[in-house]
């Protein structure tokens, strides 16, 4: 059976978060719940279990939806909304992203929204808990609501940007939050902006264990440098990506760019491994999905679109390490090949999922500098992106480069940098409000009212108070 956390009880999701750790939902389905009080008691007054409750969101955010970067992710769906990805099978559900004509029904919509609040609710429960908690570190518990209110705030920052106003629920109890209306979008960035600067505040400088999958404060800094971006406060995203990349002492660019994707490697900030799946598999859901070694098929429905791949030059090396392609008589498809690995039923784990890494950082602080009149500067870490990918750099070709033609390049560096990666040239495409003029040309069905996904039909169908966007 699946398992579907979304519209259960709150204890019922404490026990799962204990339960569900390398298990399937099969191995607890028929185990009586404890109550409130027992399960406070057993999971957050010891610091081990407490943890493990920790370690279920992250296990979950490998299997879920929203995170997984499989072909109901944010990496999909928000690339194939874009310019960057194409449908390469007949699938109604994908053809409406690409389309932008998404309906209220569409099921991917809905296991987009339902995992990521999920989620929320998994942090909650946990944040709940700690704070009810009598016994445990003081320490531990810092830190474990630091990192619960680090994921709330990351999935949050996606629920704002793809649906525009959503519910703001605060807390674990489903029956209180059944009936929540919409909050405004200032309402919901307060809150991630809260939860990052909290985290900041209690996590440490390192990485438990040397494994970069949970978060330090710098993971905390690097998505707050983005909320600041998004938000168009430049000096504070400066600040935070520069507090990042100079003070940190822990992220490098890397050279190799066949080595970007690896487990802990360098360039990451936060990564998500696959062991969260509970199973001896090896291989990201990303390689899984994108990698296309014969006909496309439900497994591979997608393929890099020719308008992406043509915006690269022959020099840029990321078209040679991390783009590829495989052809059949009558089509050559394009596929991403960040992920070497496709399948891999055993062994060791040489990849994880990146979730956020140092060229982002380098490209926020770029284009706050631009905006506060740096250009110097800002080409600096413009060309740093430039350089690593074998292209020439701007302060030798164009060192008297204007505002607007550099904040155009560092536009074109995010497309091609970050591709497949979260959803980042649809957010852009919407911030900058260049949405309409770059996906009108190509898109025959584009209006302006598809910059927001619909909220699904069955949510609204729950919920009286729950109002639908403008267009659907």
């Amino acid at each position: 059976m699946k398992c579907k956390l979304f519209n259960i009880y709150p204890y019922q999701t404490l026990f799962i978060l204990i339960c569900g750790l390398l298990s399937s939902c099969e191995d607890f389905v028929d185990v009586e719940i404890p109550d409130h009080k027992i399960v406070s008691e057993t999971v957050f007054n010891d610091d081990n279990t407490a943890n493990s409750a920790v370690v279920g969101i992250y296990n979950e955010l490998f299997r879920s939806y929203f995170s997984a970067g499989g072909r109901n992710s944010i990496h999909v769906m928000a690339g194939l909304s874009a310019d960057n990805l194409q449908t390469a099978i007949l699938d109604n559900d994908l053809i409406e992203y690409e389309q932008n004509e998404i309906s209220i029904q569409n099921s991917s919509n809905l296991n987009l929204w339902s995992s990521a609040y999920n989620i929320v609710y998994m942090c909650n429960a946990v944040l709940d808990g700690l704070q009810m908690s009598e016994g445990g570190s003081a320490t531990m518990k810092d830190k474990l609501m630091g990192e619960a209110k680090f994921v709330r705030a990351f999935v949050y920052f996606y629920l704002v940007n793809l649906y525009g106003e959503v519910p703001l629920i605060q807390t674990p109890d489903y029956r209180e939050n059944a009936l929540s209306p919409r909050n405004t979008t200032d309402e919901i960035y307060s809150l991630i902006i809260d939860d990052l600067e909290s985290a900041i505040a209690v996590l440490g400088n390192t990485y438990e264990g040397g494994e970069r999958l949970r978060p330090n404060k710098f993971t905390a800094m690097a998505l707050l440098a983005r909320v600041h971006l998004y938000k168009g406060n430049w000096e504070r995203a400066e600040t935070l990506s520069n507090q990042v990349i100079v003070e940190s002492q822990t992220y490098e660019l890397l050279g190799d760019m066949d080595q970007v994707f690896l487990a802990n490697s360098k360039e990451a900030i936060w990564q998500i491994s696959p062991i969260a799946s509970g199973s001896a598999l090896a291989h990201t859901k990303e390689g899984n999905l994108f990698i296309i070694l014969g006909n496309p098929n439900y497994a591979t429905p997608v393929s890099l679109s020719s308008n992406f791949v043509e915006s690269f030059s022959e020099e840029d090396a990321r078209l040679t390490n991390w783009i590829h392609a495989f052809s059949t008589e009558n089509n050559t498809y394009y596929y991403p090949f960040k992920y070497k690995v496709k399948y891999a039923s055993s062994g060791e784990i040489t990849e994880y999922s990146m979730v956020l890494r140092l060229a982002e950082q380098y490209l926020i602080r770029s284009e706050a500098r631009t905006h506060r009149g740096k250009l110097p500067e800002a080409i600096a870490d413009l060309d740093r992106i430039r350089g690593r990918a074998n292209l020439s750099l701007i302060a030798n070709v164009a060192p008297r480069i204007d505002q607007k033609a550099l904040l155009d390049s560092i536009g074109t560096e995010r497309r091609r940098e970050l591709f497949t990666e979260w959803g980042h040239r649809w957010l852009d495409l919407k911030r900058t409000g260049n949405i309409s003029n770059v996906l009108s040309p190509i898109k025959a069905s584009w209006q302006d009212t598809d910059a927001l996904y619909p909220i699904p039909e069955d949510e609204i169908s729950k919920n009286p108070n729950l109002t639908q966007n403008n267009g659907y």
